[in-house]
């Protein structure tokens, strides 16, 4: 046995590697509790303005408060959310920095792509979720059609010739219309755009028929007249258009889609750090001014445990991975 002499006594060797490993795992364990203790980046792999960044960046704002240090919202857009997605899942593991996520990063993209510059089922330690964005079907004003129904009505009428705009292949806005189509019966001609928002000018315009879009893009035109709301995508109303009755009430039974954001962490990130910052998002969006300004953008603010919010990526991952493959959605 390897020994070192102190003080006149042997210590085996064995019981000092012991020794200095409890000291190191006892010195991380108090760095993870005094967690954060400088800036936090949290990365949005999206262009700034659209749902999940302005999402980001109201939580951002109050965690920084809570922690008392900064946070620096970074966007990464391109390739669908995969670039930031994957600047996360390379990032060390020590809490400091963080991906918002939402449907399409998480849960669409595996379904979606044969191939991703990560292990979808590996790269990231799920947090919790932050809100869910509902959409809204949209359609021109000058369209005769008043509610779902009249819309499922004209489409079985003429199969194929009422168009809906998307704001790219394979993103919430697409698969809710594969979604309408297959449960209602009905045909309608896709128009993919690159984004929401020329998909949204372009509906304006009248080159297209109708459109799902979040509620955050959506509310705005629909409350100057510029667009009609027909119903909202999700389980319940949106409390952003309390007016607007849901596509289930519209008589799509079990209709409920949508998009939603979460927080996210590299993999191998602290259990005690995934902790905190789960529990300090959902004491933010507890806070009446917090909900209050998500709500005013579209947003439902949604409070989940952490292992809610990973059987939620799960399931959608599949449900849509079916959604997928039933339409035969291929991506360039």
């Amino acid at each position: 046995m390897f020994v070192i002499w102190f003080k006149k006594n042997l210590v085996p060797l064995s019981l000092i590697l012991l020794a200095l490993g409890s000291s190191g795992t006892l010195a991380q364990t108090n760095n993870d509790q005094s967690y954060p203790t400088r800036s936090v980046t949290v990365i949005v792999p999206f262009p700034p303005g659209g749902g999940t960044d302005i999402g980001a960046r109201i939580v951002a704002q109050k965690l920084s408060a809570k922690w008392g240090q900064s946070i620096v919202v970074e966007n990464r857009g391109g390739a669908a959310g995969q670039l930031g997605a994957d600047a996360v899942a390379k990032a060390k593991p020590d809490g400091y920095t963080l991906l918002v996520g939402n449907v399409g990063t998480q849960s669409v993209n595996p379904a979606l792509y044969a191939k991703l510059p990560y292990n979808p089922d590996t790269a990231f330690e799920p947090i919790t979720m932050i809100a869910e964005l509902p959409l809204v079907l949209l359609v021109t004003p000058s369209l005769p059609f008043k509610s779902v129904q009249e819309l499922i009505t004209a489409a079985k009428a003429e199969p194929g010739k009422i168009s809906y705009a998307s704001s790219g292949a394979g993103g919430a806005p697409h698969l809710a219309a594969e979604i309408l189509k297959s449960s209602a019966g009905i045909d309608l001609l896709h128009v993919p755009y690159k984004g929401g928002g020329p998909a949204v000018a372009d509906l304006m315009a009248g080159h297209v028929n109708l459109l799902f879009a979040t509620v955050l893009e959506g509310s705005g035109a629909v409350r100057s007249g510029k667009l009609r709301g027909l119903a909202v995508s999700s389980a319940n109303r949106s409390l952003a258009l309390p007016e607007l009755p849901t596509v289930a009430e519209s008589g799509v039974p079990g209709f409920d889609t949508g998009s939603w954001i979460g927080m996210l962490a590299p993999a191998g990130t602290s259990s005690v750090i995934i902790g905190k910052v789960a529990a300090d998002i959902r004491a933010v969006l507890s806070q009446d001014d917090t909900r209050d300004v998500l709500i005013k953008q579209g947003a439902t603010p949604l409070i989940m445990t952490t292992e809610e919010f990973t059987a939620r990526i799960n399931f959608d991952r599949k449900r849509y991975g079916e959604v997928i493959k039933a339409s035969g959605i291929k991506v360039d």
